[in-house]
């Protein structure tokens, strides 16, 4: 059996960047906070000045993935670099702002509201011009877009692929809060990234538990962040030096699970 092969994953949440920044028990460093919010970097351009914060939040786990493996933007651009862009929430936030600018006050471009304003965001400062997915929904849809780009590059459509996952809460809180499946919060912002390379075999895994483990213990020391806990469970693994990781989702009921050959964080990438 073989599965991807990571050459690098980047994390920014709430909590600070990367998985060091996790706290040992994220509800607990919540208190009373329903959503942990990700301040949105700063990036220079006229044409970040209209972009939404998901979407420099999206440009912002780009950088993270490569200061991981070490790597610049020239490494992934070009036709060669292949994008899968998952996300359960973060066109929630352009999207009300779209609504409540329709009875005047700020503007926002209709674009912006979509789905897509994200990776086409990424890809125009990344200079991506490979292949791309678009996923929406929440964990599960990460574990599928870790086998997509799996895929994509087994079948030679690229040399590598990117699966980015980005979530925001912030401006919908109170949407959120009327939710009961919140009360095991907090919702945390995230923005994560996976390089994907290639394939490696995979030896003989442990039982399910251990699968359902990592994903408490994402839960546990992240929060509830939707699409991006697959990618940080990757990281938490990578951190760990685990060899492969048994990645796992859940979203409305369906569950996915995946086998991801993570690496040493020290291994050099094959990008």
């Amino acid at each position: 059996m073989t599965g991807p092969r990571l050459a690098a994953v980047g994390v920014l949440t709430g909590w600070g960047d990367g998985v060091s920044a996790l706290p040992p028990d994220a509800r607990r460093a919540a208190g009373s906070r329903r959503v942990v919010p990700l301040a949105a970097p700063a990036l220079p351009g006229e044409r970040f000045r209209r972009a939404t914060r998901e979407c420099l939040l999206g440009v912002g786990g780009i950088d993270a993935m490569l200061r991981d493996g070490g790597l610049d933007r020239q490494a992934i651009a070009g036709p060669r670099t292949a994008l899968v862009y998952v996300t359960a929430a973060a066109y929630g936030g352009s999207n009300r702002a779209f609504v409540a600018a329709a009875g005047g006050g700020a503007t926002l471009h209709f674009p912006y509201t979509a789905p897509s304003a994200v990776p086409a965001e990424v890809a125009i400062e990344c200079g991506l011009t490979g292949a791309y997915v678009i996923l929406l929904g929440g964990a599960a849809a990460t574990v599928d877009g870790l086998w997509q780009a799996g895929m994509l590059v087994a079948r030679g459509q690229c040399d590598r692929a990117l699966v980015l996952a980005v979530e925001t809460f912030a401006e919908c809180e109170d949407l959120y809060a009327r939710g009961r499946w919140l009360a095991r919060g907090p919702l945390v912002e995230a923005a994560a990234c996976a390089l994907v390379v290639g394939s490696a075999a995979m030896p003989t895994m442990g039982p399910a538990s251990e699968a359902a483990s990592l994903e408490a213990l994402v839960e546990r020391r992240a929060g509830v962040t939707l699409a991006c806990g697959p990618l940080i469970a990757l990281a938490l693994a990578r951190a760990a030096g685990e060899p492969v990781a048994r990645v796992t989702g859940c979203w409305r009921g369906r569950r996915a699970a995946i086998d991801v050959a993570v690496g040493a964080p020290d291994a050099a990438p094959a990008a």
